[in-house]
Protein backbone atom coordinates (compact mmCIF):
# COMPACT_ATOMS: atom_id res chain seq x y z
CA UNK A 1 0.00 0.00 0.00
CA UNK A 2 1.16 3.40 -0.88
CA UNK A 3 1.66 6.19 1.43
CA UNK A 4 -1.46 8.03 0.95
CA UNK A 5 -3.82 5.23 0.45
CA UNK A 6 -2.37 3.79 3.90
CA UNK A 7 -3.01 7.54 5.23
CA UNK A 8 -6.31 7.31 3.79
CA UNK A 9 -6.98 4.07 5.46
CA UNK A 10 -5.74 5.14 9.04
CA UNK A 11 -7.69 8.15 8.63
CA UNK A 12 -10.92 6.30 8.00
CA UNK A 13 -9.97 4.30 10.85
CA UNK A 14 -9.67 7.10 13.11
CA UNK A 15 -12.98 8.48 11.88
CA UNK A 16 -14.42 4.97 13.27
CA UNK A 17 -13.09 4.97 16.42
CA UNK A 18 -13.17 8.54 17.63
CA UNK A 19 -17.36 9.05 16.09
CA UNK A 20 -18.12 5.65 17.14
CA UNK A 21 -18.93 4.46 13.20
CA UNK A 22 -19.21 1.52 11.13
CA UNK A 23 -16.58 1.32 8.15
CA UNK A 24 -20.10 1.31 5.68
CA UNK A 25 -20.73 4.60 7.47
CA UNK A 26 -17.57 6.43 5.59
CA UNK A 27 -18.02 7.39 1.78
CA UNK A 28 -15.71 5.92 -0.61
CA UNK A 29 -14.10 9.44 -2.27
CA UNK A 30 -13.62 11.66 0.56
CA UNK A 31 -9.77 12.82 -0.03
CA UNK A 32 -8.89 15.07 -2.81
CA UNK A 33 -5.32 14.95 -4.03
CA UNK A 34 -4.83 19.46 -4.62
CA UNK A 35 -2.95 19.28 -8.12
CA UNK A 36 -3.99 23.07 -8.89
CA UNK A 37 -1.22 25.26 -8.92
CA UNK A 38 -2.53 28.21 -7.82
CA UNK A 39 -4.21 26.93 -4.85
CA UNK A 40 -1.72 24.94 -2.89
CA UNK A 41 -2.34 27.28 0.17
CA UNK A 42 -5.28 24.84 0.68
CA UNK A 43 -3.12 22.19 1.61
CA UNK A 44 -2.11 19.27 0.00
CA UNK A 45 -5.22 16.48 0.82
CA UNK A 46 -8.28 18.35 0.35
CA UNK A 47 -11.56 16.66 2.51
CA UNK A 48 -14.78 17.22 3.06
CA UNK A 49 -15.57 14.26 5.12
CA UNK A 50 -17.23 16.82 8.42
CA UNK A 51 -19.98 17.73 5.67
CA UNK A 52 -20.30 14.28 4.38
CA UNK A 53 -20.98 12.77 7.71
CA UNK A 54 -22.66 15.91 9.21
CA UNK A 55 -26.43 14.81 8.82
CA UNK A 56 -25.29 11.08 10.29
CA UNK A 57 -23.04 12.70 13.53
CA UNK A 58 -26.11 15.16 13.79
CA UNK A 59 -23.50 18.16 14.58
CA UNK A 60 -22.63 20.91 12.66
CA UNK A 61 -19.89 20.24 9.93
CA UNK A 62 -16.96 22.63 11.85
CA UNK A 63 -17.41 20.74 14.82
CA UNK A 64 -17.12 17.63 13.13
CA UNK A 65 -13.89 19.16 11.34
CA UNK A 66 -12.75 20.87 14.76
CA UNK A 67 -12.72 17.30 16.65
CA UNK A 68 -10.48 16.01 13.68
CA UNK A 69 -8.28 18.64 14.28
CA UNK A 70 -8.13 18.32 17.63
CA UNK A 71 -7.81 14.04 17.99
CA UNK A 72 -6.28 13.46 14.57
CA UNK A 73 -2.66 12.65 14.08
CA UNK A 74 0.01 10.81 11.69
CA UNK A 75 3.84 10.61 11.04
CA UNK A 76 2.67 11.85 7.24
CA UNK A 77 1.17 14.89 8.16
CA UNK A 78 2.82 18.56 8.93
CA UNK A 79 -0.47 19.85 10.21
CA UNK A 80 -4.21 20.48 9.51
CA UNK A 81 -6.76 23.40 8.87
CA UNK A 82 -9.93 24.03 8.55
CA UNK A 83 -11.73 26.12 5.94
CA UNK A 84 -15.42 27.31 4.78
CA UNK A 85 -18.01 25.46 6.37
CA UNK A 86 -15.93 22.80 7.25
CA UNK A 87 -13.09 21.71 4.87
CA UNK A 88 -10.47 19.84 5.91
CA UNK A 89 -6.80 20.68 4.37
CA UNK A 90 -4.04 18.24 5.04
CA UNK A 91 -0.62 19.56 4.80
CA UNK A 92 2.04 16.65 4.24
CA UNK A 93 5.23 16.64 5.45
CA UNK A 94 8.54 16.69 3.04
CA UNK A 95 9.16 13.15 4.68
CA UNK A 96 5.85 11.23 3.17
CA UNK A 97 6.56 13.03 -0.59
CA UNK A 98 10.00 11.55 -0.08
CA UNK A 99 8.70 7.82 0.80
CA UNK A 100 5.63 8.39 -2.12
CA UNK A 101 8.15 9.20 -4.84
CA UNK A 102 10.20 6.02 -3.59
CA UNK A 103 7.59 4.07 -3.40
CA UNK A 104 6.18 4.84 -7.16
CA UNK A 105 9.62 4.47 -8.10
CA UNK A 106 9.80 0.88 -6.63
CA UNK A 107 6.10 -0.41 -7.65
CA UNK A 108 6.14 1.43 -11.32
CA UNK A 109 3.30 1.17 -12.65
CA UNK A 110 1.17 -1.06 -9.96
CA UNK A 111 1.28 1.94 -7.69
CA UNK A 112 -1.64 3.18 -10.25
CA UNK A 113 -3.51 -0.12 -9.82
CA UNK A 114 -4.87 -0.89 -6.21
CA UNK A 115 -6.29 -3.99 -5.37
CA UNK A 116 -9.97 -3.74 -5.11
CA UNK A 117 -12.17 -6.89 -4.12
CA UNK A 118 -15.23 -7.80 -6.11
CA UNK A 119 -14.64 -6.11 -9.27
CA UNK A 120 -17.51 -6.70 -12.45
CA UNK A 121 -17.07 -9.12 -15.26
CA UNK A 122 -17.37 -7.06 -17.86
CA UNK A 123 -18.59 -7.20 -21.10
CA UNK A 124 -17.76 -4.10 -23.58
CA UNK A 125 -19.77 -3.39 -26.96
CA UNK A 126 -18.37 -1.28 -29.40
CA UNK A 127 -18.38 0.18 -33.01
CA UNK A 128 -20.58 -2.74 -34.20
CA UNK A 129 -21.35 -1.11 -37.69
CA UNK A 130 -23.05 -2.63 -40.17
CA UNK A 131 -20.99 -4.69 -42.63
CA UNK A 132 -22.43 -3.04 -45.16
CA UNK A 133 -19.63 -0.75 -46.10
CA UNK A 134 -16.55 0.47 -45.02
CA UNK A 135 -16.03 2.28 -41.17
CA UNK A 136 -17.03 6.02 -41.64
CA UNK A 137 -14.70 8.65 -39.76
CA UNK A 138 -17.70 9.09 -37.23
CA UNK A 139 -16.92 5.01 -35.97
CA UNK A 140 -13.49 6.42 -35.27
CA UNK A 141 -15.38 7.89 -31.90
CA UNK A 142 -16.76 5.04 -30.35
CA UNK A 143 -13.95 2.66 -31.39
CA UNK A 144 -11.72 4.91 -29.33
CA UNK A 145 -13.84 5.48 -26.02
CA UNK A 146 -14.49 1.45 -26.36
CA UNK A 147 -10.99 0.51 -26.74
CA UNK A 148 -9.46 3.13 -23.84
CA UNK A 149 -11.89 1.66 -21.68
CA UNK A 150 -11.37 -1.93 -22.06
CA UNK A 151 -7.46 -0.50 -22.16
CA UNK A 152 -7.89 0.97 -18.18
CA UNK A 153 -10.14 -1.51 -16.87
CA UNK A 154 -7.65 -4.82 -17.99
CA UNK A 155 -4.74 -2.38 -16.02
CA UNK A 156 -6.76 -1.90 -13.22
CA UNK A 157 -7.46 -5.85 -13.10
CA UNK A 158 -10.96 -6.11 -13.99
CA UNK A 159 -11.71 -9.06 -16.18
CA UNK A 160 -12.94 -7.70 -19.64
CA UNK A 161 -14.08 -9.42 -23.01
CA UNK A 162 -14.52 -6.71 -26.25
CA UNK A 163 -17.15 -7.70 -28.55
CA UNK A 164 -18.54 -6.30 -31.57
CA UNK A 165 -21.76 -7.63 -32.99
CA UNK A 166 -22.10 -8.46 -36.41
CA UNK A 167 -25.53 -7.12 -37.93
CA UNK A 168 -25.61 -10.36 -39.92
CA UNK A 169 -29.30 -10.66 -40.72
CA UNK A 170 -32.23 -8.85 -41.95
CA UNK A 171 -33.37 -6.29 -44.72
CA UNK A 172 -29.83 -4.78 -44.66
CA UNK A 173 -28.04 -7.58 -45.59
CA UNK A 174 -30.87 -8.14 -48.05
CA UNK A 175 -30.15 -4.64 -49.52
CA UNK A 176 -26.66 -4.81 -49.57
CA UNK A 177 -26.70 -8.39 -51.96
CA UNK A 178 -29.21 -6.86 -54.19
CA UNK A 179 -26.78 -3.55 -54.40
CA UNK A 180 -23.98 -5.64 -54.91
CA UNK A 181 -25.45 -7.92 -57.41
CA UNK A 182 -26.91 -4.46 -59.52
CA UNK A 183 -22.97 -3.41 -59.15
CA UNK A 184 -21.57 -6.55 -60.51
CA UNK A 185 -24.37 -6.33 -63.47
CA UNK A 186 -23.13 -2.73 -64.40
CA UNK A 187 -19.31 -3.84 -64.50
CA UNK A 188 -20.58 -6.15 -67.04
CA UNK A 189 -22.37 -4.05 -69.15
CA UNK A 190 -25.94 -4.59 -68.06
CA UNK A 191 -27.96 -1.13 -68.55
CA UNK A 192 -29.33 -1.78 -64.68
CA UNK A 193 -30.15 0.82 -62.47
CA UNK A 194 -28.87 0.65 -58.77
CA UNK A 195 -31.92 0.73 -56.34
CA UNK A 196 -32.74 4.49 -54.77
CA UNK A 197 -32.32 3.09 -51.38
CA UNK A 198 -29.18 0.97 -52.34
CA UNK A 199 -25.50 0.98 -51.38
CA UNK A 200 -24.16 4.08 -53.41
CA UNK A 201 -20.26 4.14 -52.06
CA UNK A 202 -17.72 3.32 -55.21
CA UNK A 203 -16.40 0.48 -52.72
CA UNK A 204 -19.07 -1.84 -54.44
CA UNK A 205 -17.64 -0.87 -58.00
CA UNK A 206 -14.10 -2.23 -56.53
CA UNK A 207 -15.22 -5.63 -54.97
CA UNK A 208 -17.63 -6.19 -57.92
CA UNK A 209 -14.27 -5.70 -60.63
CA UNK A 210 -12.96 -8.16 -57.65
CA UNK A 211 -15.23 -10.94 -57.43
CA UNK A 212 -16.16 -11.11 -61.16
CA UNK A 213 -12.33 -11.61 -62.01
CA UNK A 214 -12.31 -14.53 -59.24
CA UNK A 215 -15.85 -16.05 -60.59
CA UNK A 216 -16.17 -14.75 -64.04
CA UNK A 217 -19.03 -13.44 -66.26
CA UNK A 218 -21.05 -16.25 -65.17
CA UNK A 219 -21.68 -14.29 -61.53
CA UNK A 220 -25.12 -13.18 -62.35
CA UNK A 221 -26.07 -16.72 -62.78
CA UNK A 222 -25.42 -16.89 -59.06
CA UNK A 223 -28.25 -16.78 -56.26
CA UNK A 224 -29.17 -14.23 -53.90
CA UNK A 225 -27.71 -15.44 -51.11
CA UNK A 226 -24.33 -15.65 -53.09
CA UNK A 227 -23.86 -11.78 -53.33
CA UNK A 228 -25.61 -11.02 -49.76
CA UNK A 229 -22.43 -13.46 -48.52
CA UNK A 230 -19.53 -12.47 -50.50
CA UNK A 231 -20.27 -8.90 -49.88
CA UNK A 232 -20.91 -9.27 -46.07
CA UNK A 233 -17.47 -11.44 -45.48
CA UNK A 234 -15.15 -9.19 -47.35
CA UNK A 235 -16.86 -5.76 -46.10
CA UNK A 236 -16.11 -7.30 -43.10
CA UNK A 237 -13.00 -8.13 -43.34
CA UNK A 238 -12.24 -4.75 -44.20
CA UNK A 239 -13.68 -3.39 -40.80
CA UNK A 240 -11.38 -6.24 -39.11
CA UNK A 241 -8.04 -4.73 -41.02
CA UNK A 242 -9.25 -0.96 -40.61
CA UNK A 243 -9.51 -1.26 -37.17
CA UNK A 244 -6.42 -3.46 -36.88
CA UNK A 245 -5.02 -0.29 -38.44
CA UNK A 246 -6.05 1.22 -35.74
CA UNK A 247 -4.66 -0.49 -32.67
CA UNK A 248 -7.74 -1.85 -31.73
CA UNK A 249 -8.86 -5.90 -31.57
CA UNK A 250 -12.04 -7.44 -30.26
CA UNK A 251 -12.12 -10.95 -28.05
CA UNK A 252 -15.55 -11.63 -29.35
CA UNK A 253 -16.92 -11.09 -33.14
CA UNK A 254 -20.35 -11.82 -32.21
CA UNK A 255 -22.86 -12.76 -35.15
CA UNK A 256 -26.98 -11.90 -34.95
CA UNK A 257 -27.71 -14.94 -37.60
CA UNK A 258 -26.45 -17.05 -34.71
CA UNK A 259 -29.09 -16.11 -32.66
CA UNK A 260 -31.62 -16.67 -35.03
CA UNK A 261 -30.17 -20.20 -35.90
CA UNK A 262 -29.38 -21.24 -32.50
CA UNK A 263 -33.38 -20.27 -31.58
CA UNK A 264 -32.06 -18.01 -28.63
CA UNK A 265 -34.43 -15.19 -29.84
CA UNK A 266 -37.27 -17.43 -30.06
CA UNK A 267 -36.13 -19.23 -26.21
CA UNK A 268 -36.54 -15.46 -25.26
CA UNK A 269 -39.57 -14.61 -26.44
CA UNK A 270 -41.10 -17.41 -25.02
CA UNK A 271 -39.93 -16.25 -21.39
CA UNK A 272 -41.39 -13.05 -21.97
CA UNK A 273 -44.96 -14.91 -23.07
CA UNK A 274 -44.64 -17.63 -20.06
CA UNK A 275 -44.32 -13.88 -17.52
CA UNK A 276 -47.56 -12.39 -19.52
CA UNK A 277 -44.87 -9.22 -21.15
CA UNK A 278 -45.73 -9.93 -24.57
CA UNK A 279 -49.58 -9.21 -26.35
CA UNK A 280 -50.28 -9.67 -29.91
CA UNK A 281 -51.92 -7.00 -32.05
CA UNK A 282 -52.44 -6.63 -35.84
CA UNK A 283 -51.34 -10.15 -36.09
CA UNK A 284 -47.76 -9.07 -34.62
CA UNK A 285 -46.12 -9.45 -30.93
CA UNK A 286 -45.01 -6.80 -28.94
CA UNK A 287 -43.33 -6.40 -25.75
CA UNK A 288 -45.07 -4.65 -22.74
CA UNK A 289 -41.70 -2.48 -22.59
CA UNK A 290 -43.65 0.42 -21.33
CA UNK A 291 -44.42 -1.50 -17.57
CA UNK A 292 -40.49 -1.34 -17.24
CA UNK A 293 -40.21 2.23 -18.03
CA UNK A 294 -39.69 2.50 -22.00
CA UNK A 295 -41.47 5.43 -24.14
CA UNK A 296 -43.31 2.82 -26.31
CA UNK A 297 -44.19 -1.35 -26.29
CA UNK A 298 -41.89 -2.84 -29.20
CA UNK A 299 -42.74 -5.17 -31.79
CA UNK A 300 -40.46 -8.52 -31.11
CA UNK A 301 -42.48 -10.23 -34.18
CA UNK A 302 -43.84 -8.62 -37.33
CA UNK A 303 -47.51 -9.98 -38.62
CA UNK A 304 -45.63 -11.98 -41.54
CA UNK A 305 -43.58 -13.91 -38.78
CA UNK A 306 -40.44 -12.12 -39.14
CA UNK A 307 -38.44 -11.74 -36.24
CA UNK A 308 -37.31 -7.64 -35.04
CA UNK A 309 -33.70 -6.33 -34.26
CA UNK A 310 -35.29 -5.52 -30.87
CA UNK A 311 -36.11 -9.30 -30.40
CA UNK A 312 -32.53 -10.23 -31.31
CA UNK A 313 -31.57 -7.23 -28.52
CA UNK A 314 -32.98 -8.83 -26.05
CA UNK A 315 -31.76 -12.51 -26.88
CA UNK A 316 -28.14 -10.89 -27.30
CA UNK A 317 -28.79 -9.28 -23.98
CA UNK A 318 -29.90 -12.61 -22.22
CA UNK A 319 -27.33 -14.19 -24.06
CA UNK A 320 -24.47 -11.83 -22.20
CA UNK A 321 -26.37 -12.62 -18.85
CA UNK A 322 -25.93 -16.75 -19.51
CA UNK A 323 -21.97 -16.44 -20.36
CA UNK A 324 -21.40 -14.70 -16.93
CA UNK A 325 -21.27 -11.06 -17.70
CA UNK A 326 -22.03 -9.09 -13.91
CA UNK A 327 -21.48 -5.34 -16.01
CA UNK A 328 -22.86 -4.75 -19.59
CA UNK A 329 -21.20 -1.94 -21.31
CA UNK A 330 -22.15 -0.58 -24.84
CA UNK A 331 -20.65 2.26 -26.82
CA UNK A 332 -23.32 3.46 -29.03
CA UNK A 333 -23.80 6.59 -31.37
CA UNK A 334 -26.46 9.45 -30.45
CA UNK A 335 -29.06 8.00 -32.17
CA UNK A 336 -29.56 4.98 -30.20
CA UNK A 337 -30.64 6.98 -26.82
CA UNK A 338 -33.99 5.23 -26.91
CA UNK A 339 -31.79 1.87 -26.47
CA UNK A 340 -31.18 2.39 -22.73
CA UNK A 341 -34.76 2.29 -22.22
CA UNK A 342 -35.32 -0.45 -23.91
CA UNK A 343 -32.87 -3.13 -22.95
CA UNK A 344 -33.28 -1.76 -19.14
CA UNK A 345 -37.01 -3.14 -19.89
CA UNK A 346 -35.80 -6.35 -20.73
CA UNK A 347 -33.65 -6.89 -18.01
CA UNK A 348 -36.56 -6.60 -15.59
CA UNK A 349 -39.04 -8.54 -17.96
CA UNK A 350 -36.25 -11.11 -18.24
CA UNK A 351 -35.24 -10.78 -14.62
CA UNK A 352 -31.78 -10.09 -15.29
CA UNK A 353 -31.37 -6.74 -13.32
CA UNK A 354 -30.04 -8.18 -10.43
CA UNK A 355 -27.32 -9.92 -11.99
CA UNK A 356 -26.13 -7.98 -14.23
CA UNK A 357 -25.81 -3.72 -14.40
CA UNK A 358 -25.94 -2.31 -17.85
CA UNK A 359 -24.32 0.97 -18.64
CA UNK A 360 -24.64 2.60 -21.86
CA UNK A 361 -22.41 5.21 -23.39
CA UNK A 362 -23.47 7.71 -25.89
CA UNK A 363 -21.38 9.58 -28.34
CA UNK A 364 -22.36 12.76 -29.93
CA UNK A 365 -21.97 13.34 -33.68
CA UNK A 366 -18.12 13.81 -35.42
CA UNK A 367 -17.69 16.73 -37.85
CA UNK A 368 -14.56 17.19 -40.53
CA UNK A 369 -13.58 20.53 -40.78
CA UNK A 370 -10.42 21.98 -43.43
CA UNK A 371 -9.16 24.84 -44.26
CA UNK A 372 -11.72 26.43 -41.58
CA UNK A 373 -14.46 25.19 -43.72
CA UNK A 374 -16.57 21.87 -42.55
CA UNK A 375 -17.18 19.11 -45.30
CA UNK A 376 -20.34 18.43 -46.50
CA UNK A 377 -20.79 14.75 -46.49
CA UNK A 378 -23.71 12.58 -47.91
CA UNK A 379 -23.60 8.74 -47.04
CA UNK A 380 -26.76 8.11 -49.45
CA UNK A 381 -25.02 9.85 -52.22
CA UNK A 382 -21.70 7.93 -51.42
CA UNK A 383 -20.04 10.89 -50.45
CA UNK A 384 -18.27 9.46 -47.31
CA UNK A 385 -14.78 9.61 -45.43
CA UNK A 386 -13.68 6.70 -44.43
CA UNK A 387 -12.22 6.06 -40.73
CA UNK A 388 -9.08 4.73 -42.47
CA UNK A 389 -8.95 8.12 -44.89
CA UNK A 390 -8.53 9.44 -41.73
CA UNK A 391 -5.85 7.36 -39.98
CA UNK A 392 -4.09 7.14 -43.53
CA UNK A 393 -3.95 10.76 -43.43
CA UNK A 394 -3.01 11.88 -40.19
CA UNK A 395 -1.35 8.80 -38.66
CA UNK A 396 -3.09 6.54 -35.87
CA UNK A 397 -1.24 8.28 -32.74
CA UNK A 398 -3.37 11.59 -34.01
CA UNK A 399 -6.15 10.15 -34.66
CA UNK A 400 -6.87 8.01 -31.56
CA UNK A 401 -6.33 11.29 -29.45
CA UNK A 402 -8.46 13.59 -31.40
CA UNK A 403 -11.08 11.30 -31.17
CA UNK A 404 -10.83 11.34 -27.49
CA UNK A 405 -10.25 14.15 -26.71
CA UNK A 406 -13.88 15.38 -26.17
CA UNK A 407 -16.95 14.52 -23.54
CA UNK A 408 -18.82 11.33 -25.50
CA UNK A 409 -21.82 13.92 -25.19
CA UNK A 410 -20.75 16.55 -26.47
CA UNK A 411 -20.17 17.20 -30.54
CA UNK A 412 -16.49 16.60 -32.16
CA UNK A 413 -15.22 18.99 -34.67
CA UNK A 414 -12.15 16.98 -35.86
CA UNK A 415 -10.10 19.76 -37.52
CA UNK A 416 -7.38 18.08 -40.04
CA UNK A 417 -4.97 21.25 -40.34
CA UNK A 418 -4.50 21.13 -36.74
CA UNK A 419 -3.91 17.48 -36.98
CA UNK A 420 -1.77 17.31 -39.56
CA UNK A 421 0.70 20.20 -37.24
CA UNK A 422 3.60 19.24 -35.59
CA UNK A 423 3.98 22.14 -33.00
CA UNK A 424 2.75 22.60 -30.00
CA UNK A 425 -0.90 23.51 -30.91
CA UNK A 426 -1.16 19.92 -31.91
CA UNK A 427 -2.10 17.81 -28.04
CA UNK A 428 -0.54 14.81 -29.43
CA UNK A 429 3.03 16.76 -30.66
CA UNK A 430 2.83 18.50 -27.17
CA UNK A 431 2.05 15.27 -25.26
CA UNK A 432 4.95 13.11 -27.00
CA UNK A 433 7.22 15.88 -27.12
CA UNK A 434 7.49 16.03 -22.89
CA UNK A 435 8.01 12.63 -23.51
CA UNK A 436 11.06 13.16 -25.64
CA UNK A 437 12.70 15.70 -23.75
CA UNK A 438 12.37 13.70 -20.56
CA UNK A 439 14.50 10.94 -22.35
CA UNK A 440 16.55 13.23 -23.64
CA UNK A 441 17.51 14.61 -19.99
CA UNK A 442 18.04 11.40 -18.84
CA UNK A 443 20.15 10.47 -21.68
CA UNK A 444 22.08 13.80 -21.27
CA UNK A 445 22.40 13.11 -17.45
CA UNK A 446 24.27 9.64 -18.86
CA UNK A 447 26.78 11.64 -20.62
CA UNK A 448 27.83 12.93 -17.17
CA UNK A 449 30.86 11.33 -15.50
CA UNK A 450 29.57 12.35 -11.81
CA UNK A 451 26.05 11.82 -12.62
CA UNK A 452 26.52 8.14 -14.58
CA UNK A 453 25.91 5.66 -12.27
CA UNK A 454 24.01 7.79 -9.17
CA UNK A 455 21.11 5.86 -7.50
CA UNK A 456 17.84 8.26 -8.02
CA UNK A 457 16.65 8.78 -4.86
CA UNK A 458 15.24 12.11 -3.24
CA UNK A 459 17.10 13.75 -0.21
CA UNK A 460 16.27 16.96 -1.55
CA UNK A 461 12.14 17.93 -2.50
CA UNK A 462 11.01 21.27 -3.15
CA UNK A 463 7.82 22.59 -4.29
CA UNK A 464 8.47 21.90 -7.59
CA UNK A 465 9.11 18.64 -7.46
CA UNK A 466 5.93 18.16 -4.70
CA UNK A 467 4.01 20.34 -7.72
CA UNK A 468 5.17 17.08 -10.73
CA UNK A 469 4.93 14.11 -8.08
CA UNK A 470 1.17 15.45 -7.11
CA UNK A 471 0.55 15.45 -10.60
CA UNK A 472 1.96 12.36 -11.58
CA UNK A 473 0.36 10.13 -9.12
CA UNK A 474 -2.85 11.64 -9.50
CA UNK A 475 -3.52 9.21 -12.45
CA UNK A 476 -4.74 6.64 -9.53
CA UNK A 477 -7.91 8.89 -9.56
CA UNK A 478 -8.15 9.47 -13.05
CA UNK A 479 -8.13 5.84 -13.67
CA UNK A 480 -10.46 5.15 -10.74
CA UNK A 481 -12.73 7.96 -11.84
CA UNK A 482 -12.69 6.32 -15.58
CA UNK A 483 -13.44 2.44 -14.28
CA UNK A 484 -16.51 4.10 -12.15
CA UNK A 485 -17.94 6.56 -14.75
CA UNK A 486 -16.32 5.16 -17.95
CA UNK A 487 -15.33 8.90 -18.62
CA UNK A 488 -12.52 8.10 -21.18
CA UNK A 489 -11.60 11.63 -22.23
CA UNK A 490 -10.34 12.46 -18.81
CA UNK A 491 -7.04 10.80 -20.08
CA UNK A 492 -6.27 12.68 -22.98
CA UNK A 493 -6.92 15.75 -20.29
CA UNK A 494 -4.71 14.20 -17.61
CA UNK A 495 -1.70 13.35 -20.33
CA UNK A 496 -1.82 17.79 -21.67
CA UNK A 497 -2.04 18.64 -17.75
CA UNK A 498 1.29 15.82 -16.91
CA UNK A 499 3.09 17.35 -19.80
CA UNK A 500 2.08 21.02 -18.99
CA UNK A 501 3.20 20.66 -15.27
CA UNK A 502 6.37 18.87 -16.56
CA UNK A 503 7.25 21.86 -19.39
CA UNK A 504 6.79 24.33 -16.23
CA UNK A 505 9.15 22.45 -14.28
CA UNK A 506 11.87 21.45 -16.47
CA UNK A 507 12.30 25.76 -17.16
CA UNK A 508 12.27 26.33 -13.41
CA UNK A 509 14.80 23.91 -12.45
CA UNK A 510 18.36 22.41 -13.97
CA UNK A 511 18.33 18.77 -13.66
CA UNK A 512 21.38 17.82 -14.87
CA UNK A 513 23.79 19.53 -12.71
CA UNK A 514 27.18 17.89 -12.08
CA UNK A 515 27.94 20.16 -9.42
CA UNK A 516 25.06 19.41 -7.40
CA UNK A 517 24.78 15.49 -7.40
CA UNK A 518 22.39 15.15 -4.64
CA UNK A 519 19.96 17.63 -5.90
CA UNK A 520 20.70 15.91 -9.51
CA UNK A 521 19.60 12.37 -8.17
CA UNK A 522 16.32 13.82 -7.05
CA UNK A 523 15.55 16.08 -9.94
CA UNK A 524 16.59 12.87 -12.41
CA UNK A 525 14.47 10.55 -10.12
CA UNK A 526 11.44 13.24 -11.06
CA UNK A 527 12.30 12.49 -14.82
CA UNK A 528 12.43 9.38 -14.68
CA UNK A 529 9.24 8.91 -12.50
CA UNK A 530 7.26 10.76 -15.32
CA UNK A 531 9.25 9.07 -18.31
CA UNK A 532 7.58 6.07 -16.53
CA UNK A 533 4.18 7.42 -16.44
CA UNK A 534 3.77 8.75 -20.07
CA UNK A 535 4.96 5.26 -20.74
CA UNK A 536 1.79 3.98 -19.34
CA UNK A 537 -0.22 6.80 -20.37
CA UNK A 538 0.48 5.80 -24.13
CA UNK A 539 0.00 2.14 -23.41
CA UNK A 540 -3.77 3.07 -22.43
CA UNK A 541 -4.29 5.27 -24.99
CA UNK A 542 -2.91 3.31 -27.49
CA UNK A 543 -0.59 5.23 -29.22
CA UNK A 544 3.14 5.70 -29.35
CA UNK A 545 6.00 6.31 -27.42
CA UNK A 546 8.34 7.71 -30.35
CA UNK A 547 12.50 7.93 -29.82
CA UNK A 548 12.74 10.83 -30.85
CA UNK A 549 10.87 13.73 -32.11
Amino acid sequence: MNPLDQLKTDFSSFLCTHFELSSEDIPRDFFTLNTDEKKQQFGDINSNIALMLAKKLQQAPRNIAQAIVDNFSHKDVEKIEIAGPGFINFFLTVACWQSIAQTLHTQKHSFFAPHIKDKPVVSLEFVSANPTGPLHFGHGRGGIIGDVLARVLRFLHYSVTTEFYINDSGKQIKKLGISFMTRCAQQLGKNITLPEDGYQGEYLVQLADECIEKHGKQILEKDDAFFQEYAQRHLLNNIKRTLESYNISFDVWFSEKALHTSGKIDQVIAILQKHDFVYEQDGALWFKATEFGDDKDRVVKKANGELTYVAADIAYLQDKVDRGFTQLVMVLGHDHHGYTKRLQAALQALNLSQQAQLNVILYQLVSIKQDGKQLRLSKRAGRIISLQDIISTVGVDVARFFYLHRKADAQLEFDLNLALQKTDENPVYYVQYAYVRAKSILAKAQEQEALKNITLTVDEIDAEEQMLLKKIISLQSVLANIALHHQTHILTYYAIELATTFHKYYNKSRVVDPGNVKKSASRLLMVQLLKETFELLFDLLGISAPKKM
